[in-house]
């Protein structure tokens, strides 16, 4: 027998595909599942190393299908906050990806609360991603400890052709925009993420991002979105999504469904119920969610979006006669864009993602409490803050109900995410807070809403985790406990699996997870990373081999 063959006795299986648990063993052999067998009945003396499981659940390595570790897995590539929660792929790209470079992108990476840790060699190297793939590749060739893969970012795509110009594409940039979609499928992309709040996806109308959908589909992609509104234009923002695979034929997914502010809470059992009936009506659209009532994203999204038309927001916010008119859209938003400090209340917004040290004082304020040290208005709060850091300054957002979660977990069409990035304590810690879902998603769906609250089972909540993501993804040999299936596996006590990262101190690692296996080489053992790096590039079917 191969001396690279381990075995994982007494087991309880949970194999990923929503069937029961039972007893058995399982052994990998180089990088792939070897087999997977009643107890006992492989014979221990043929496997080079025996791992006992002890009656702890083994199950398939989950996958996140919105990660955002692009810049942390630069930084790190061990990406432990995701290991240490049995994460064995991340599927990055909502709204923003750094390659390809080319047309009239800018090539160089975002400021970012982990910009400081970067090697500058990442910021010489970007401008030669020409092709979606060489990023990446860039990361495989460093090491990475997770599988990674992408969809293409629709805010890229289009900055790639149109730079920041908020108006329709001329033909000639549609044009551009439906090639460079084309190559990023042949190079292994997923399909097209439209963050359509965030500048400049929010400039594409409807029209133009089916015509890139249709673009994509004869390589089988999937239109992936930021819904335009998940507040008071939650159920057209919906509609939209709906339209937009009707029209182009392609599957749909809605990154981190949510209904957003309390006035729109009741909004969710319609849209529950919307997607039901659009999936029986024949419409492919399923949905991910992250186990969290506060929403993570930019400060920024308290201004209206075009306010950074033209690239030019920090400008305008030195121009009087234009904060003017920004602060008078914030105050009185008119309803068409998705203005998340009137959805939360200034009380509701808790900016954290600081870089200047004179700024570091207001970590863990509210943004109604800043305003009132600083003696002005909110909004002028806000965009002194966003003039002093010239960064989206990473934010929360209490906009959720806690009901609503648990209504979503128990939809058969939802798939949990994380909608963060893979980070490690040791250093992430200096940079900051950040939202706790990096490192505490899955444990607490399992902790929490698994063996406290029994709101969904054990066996669907691991299947929302795997292979529901792979199948969506047409990962065919990922994502379960199969005989030749790639050797992506956990270990996990079900009884004290939990998360421990709160808002108030983020940076704990979950408990509960005890070995992690990526292609068959272990990551993460008794609770502890073992410096391995065997992630690779997982592709869509569109990829050009």
């Amino acid at each position: 027998m191969s001396n690279e063959t381990t075995l994982i006795r007494k087991a309880r299986i949970v194999d990923g595909s929503g069937s029961p648990w039972r007893y058995g063993d399982v052994m990998l052999a180089g990088d792939r599942i070897a087999a997977v067998a009643p107890p006992g009945a492989i014979p221990v003396d043929s496997c080079a190393e025996v791992v006992d499981a002890g009656g702890q659940v083994v199950s398939p390595g989950f996958v996140d299908i919105l990660s955002h570790s692009i810049l942390s897995l630069m930084v790190d590539g061990r990406s432990l906050s995701k290991i240490s929660q049995g994460v064995t792929t991340e599927v990055m790209g909502e709204g923003w990806t750094p390659a390809p470079v080319g047309g009239r992108i800018s090539p160089e990476l975002p400021t970012h609360q982990f910009s400081q840790l970067l090697d500058p060699a990442w910021s010489e190297r970007m401008p030669t991603w020409s092709r979606f793939r060489d990023w990446p590749e860039a990361m495989i060739e460093q090491g990475v400890s997770p599988n990674i893969g992408s969809f293409l970012g629709g805010g890229t795509l289009r900055k790639y052709a149109m730079g920041m110009d908020m108006r329709p594409p001329t033909d000639d940039e549609l044009a551009v925009m439906t090639r460079v979609t084309a190559e990023a499928m042949e190079d292994g992309a997923f399909g097209v993420s439209f963050a359509l709040i965030y500048p400049p996806s929010s400039y594409a109308d409807t029209e133009e991002i089916v015509a890139i959908a249709k673009a994509m589909r004869p390589y089988h992609g999937i239109y992936i979105t930021h819904l335009r509104s998940e507040a008071d234009a939650f159920l057209e923002g919906l509609e939209e999504a709906l339209t937009v695979g009707r029209e182009a034929g392609v599957p749909v997914q809605i990154y981190h469904l949510k209904a957003a502010g309390t006035r729109n809470w009741h909004k969710l059992a319609s849209a529950m119920e919307r997607i039901t009936e659009a999936r029986s009506q024949g419409i492919d659209v399923t949905a991910d969610m992250y186990s969290y009532p506060a929403a993570g994203t930019g400060l920024t999204s308290v201004l209206p979006p075009w306010a950074a038309a033209g690239d030019k927001l920090y400008e305008n916010l030195a121009d009087p006669a234009m904060r003017a008119r920004i602060k008078e859209a914030a105050l009185h938003p008119n309803g068409e864009w998705e203005a998340m400090a009137d959805l939360a209340g200034p009380q509701g917004v808790m900016p954290v993602g600081f870089l200047k040290k004179e700024n570091l004082r207001y970590v863990g304020m509210r943004l109604s409490e800043i305003a009132a040290e600083m003696g002005v208005d909110w909004p002028d709060a806000a965009m002194d803050l966003l003039a002093s850091e010239e960064q989206r300054i990473s934010c929360f957002y209490f906009v959720m109900s806690e009901e609503n979660l648990r209504r979503k977990l128990q939809q058969p069409w939802i798939m949990i995410s994380t909608d963060a990035g893979g980070m490690d304590p040791a250093w992430a810690a200096e940079t900051g807070p950040y939202h706790p879902r990096a490192y505490g998603t899955y444990a607490r769906v399992l902790g929490k809403f698994v063996r406290e609250e029994k709101i969904i089972s054990l066996e669907d909540a691991v299947r929302k985790m795997s292979s529901a993501l792979c199948d969506r993804l047409g990962l065919r040999d990922r994502g379960q406990l199969r005989e030749g299936f790639y050797a992506d596996v956990v270990i996990f006590h079900p009884e004290t699996v939990g998360d421990r990262a709160t808002f108030a101190e983020p940076h704990q690692l979950s408990v509960g997870v005890r070995d992690v296996w990526v292609n068959g080489e272990r990551v993460y053992a008794n609770g502890a990373h073992t410096g391995a790096l065997p992630g690779r590039i997982v592709s869509g079917p569109g990829r050009a081999d």
